[in-house]
């Protein structure tokens, strides 16, 4: 199994506004940065190299990171452990705050890239339960379970879902 991830934020300002300079002056940078890191697999991008045009949510604002790593022990490396740690820690200079979580995490057979329709899926059910073997983040990390689905729509109350086996 693969851990897929899904970073989204909502932008202070447009992307190619001077205000967020530092940050979209440095994405090509940290894209490869994560693409040589250890661990590595894959990750979401259009034509252009990134995917700050891929439109996953409604509000234009909003971009998504989604990418896949061999483990969470890879991807903690890169998040943490790189030059990448700095832009995490000067989120807020360019990230509004954001309506529920912003990231994340789940397990996949390998192969199976996922899509932004999917990270969204796993975000809106990470805020309606919490974390749980489909959808988790680093604070609470589950152990690989190929095949889980959730029996919960995303607006379910907080604790309110079973899961079953999809293969």
């Amino acid at each position: 199994m693969h851990l897929a991830e899904i970073n989204v934020g909502r932008l202070r300002h447009p992307i190619d506004d001077p205000r967020i300079a530092d940050f979209a002056d440095n994405l090509d940078r940290i894209n490869a940065l994560a693409e040589r890191s250890e661990g590595f697999l894959w990750r979401l991008k259009d034509d252009s190299g990134n995917a700050t045009h891929i439109s996953a949510f409604d509000d234009p604002l909003v971009i998504v990171n989604l990418s896949v790593w061999e483990s969470a022990e890879a991807l903690h490396a890169f998040a943490y452990h790189t030059v990448h740690r700095g832009f995490v820690q000067r989120r807020t200079e360019w990230f509004a705050p954001f309506d529920g979580p912003y990231l994340a995490l789940w397990w996949i057979a390998p192969g199976a890239w996922p899509d932004a329709a999917e990270g969204r899926r796993r975000l809106a059910h990470l805020q309606a339960v919490g974390p749980s073997a489909y959808a988790f983040h680093f604070r609470k990390l589950f152990d690989p379970a190929p095949g889980i689905e959730p029996l919960v729509e995303p607006d379910a109350a907080p604790g309110d879902v079973r899961y079953r086996s999809s293969g």
